[in-house]
């Protein structure tokens, strides 16, 4: 049952990426986008704590400081900048180049923290480096260099989340650590996000799924909702319940097919495809990354979407994400 939970997580973290892309295509900012799925995905995470563990609202005053600065670089900032970048580049390749993020934990917990990091590290790093040339084609790039910034900056920001994230979820709830990283997020983001510009028409406009689903015509309001739902929460509770049966590092390499069904559903969805070298370039940066999740002695979880929807990583003698 943990690997069917951590599959399913990571088909509906893969197909978000083009949901969002959609949205963003049919009018809307990604500031916009991140902003409604923020505050979408802290509401619902605040009523399953109403629910479940009231208690768990409660947050000592130490950890406030840490979690405003989780909330607003490790959340809103990486949203931001990777609703950016999948609007200037191909979805898979926004989240092959976000998932880079496990390579800079690794280097800064060797580097700074002073962890014991094995060997297959360097091997890793060989491996994505030259991956992500073939999948750039650095020779002859057709790729926008704007939205690669923006894609390495969703990777720095999303390896800072798990560098602080990781500290925290010991201290408390990781889903409470969610809700108020999101919340924090989310108050941050509604200052920049235009939200006061839009027209409350924007939620019943007509919307062209575009690509294979041109045909269909559906209002804003549901794949918004998806966005938040289907592509934020549902796959954190997926992940978090994958977790009750496999080791922290089994579900990090679960996770990372993530990758696989983003560029799947980009291609059959979007019409967005890669050439042979590309695709060759790409398995070789996720089977990068795979080494490298495994390099840590804490066997850190990483999951690409994990900033918006899930708790922080942790090690596999706690229960997190």
């Amino acid at each position: 049952m943990g690997y069917v939970y951590a599959l399913l997580a990571a088909v509906l973290f893969g197909a978000n990426g083009s949901v969002t892309k959609l949205i963003m295509e049919a009018g809307l900012t990604p500031a916009q986008v991140t902003q409604f799925r923020l505050v979408g995905a802290a509401l619902i995470a605040g009523a399953v704590l109403l629910a479940i563990d009231r208690r768990a609202f409660r947050m000592p005053r130490r950890q406030w400081p840490i979690m405003i600065v989780l909330g607003v670089v490790g959340v809103a900032f990486l949203q931001g900048t990777y609703a950016a970048a999948v609007q200037l580049l191909p979805v898979g390749i926004a989240l092959l180049l976000e998932y880079t993020a496990v390579l800079i934990v690794a280097l800064v917990a060797y580097f700074i923290f002073r962890e014991k990091v094995k060997a297959r590290l360097w091997v890793a790093i060989a491996l994505v480096l030259a991956g992500l040339a073939v999948v750039a084609q650095v020779w002859a790039s057709t790729l926008n260099p704007l939205g690669i910034v923006f894609a390495v900056a969703a990777a720095v920001c999303l390896a800072l989340y798990f560098l602080i994230g990781e500290k925290q979820v010991v201290r408390t709830s990781p889903l409470a650590v969610s809700f108020w990283t999101m919340t924090f997020a989310a108050i941050f983001w509604a200052f920049v996000s235009g939200w006061w510009q839009l027209d409350p028409s924007v939620f019943t406009a007509p919307v062209d799924l575009g690509g294979q689903g041109a045909e269909l015509i559906v209002p804003m309001w549901l794949p918004l909702a998806w966005n938040v739902a289907l592509g934020s929460f549902a796959p954190f509770m997926l992940s978090l319940a994958s977790l009750r049966y496999l080791t922290a590092t089994a579900a990090g390499i679960v996770a990372s097919s993530e990758v696989i069904f983003a560029f799947a559903v980009a291609w059959l969805w979007l019409g967005e495809s890669l050439g042979l070298v590309q695709i060759v370039g790409a398995a070789v940066v996720l089977a990068g990354i795979i080494l490298a999740q495994t390099a840590r002695s804490t066997k850190t979880v990483v999951d690409a979407d994990l900033a918006l929807n899930t708790g922080p990583i942790t090690t596999v003698d706690v229960t997190a994400r």
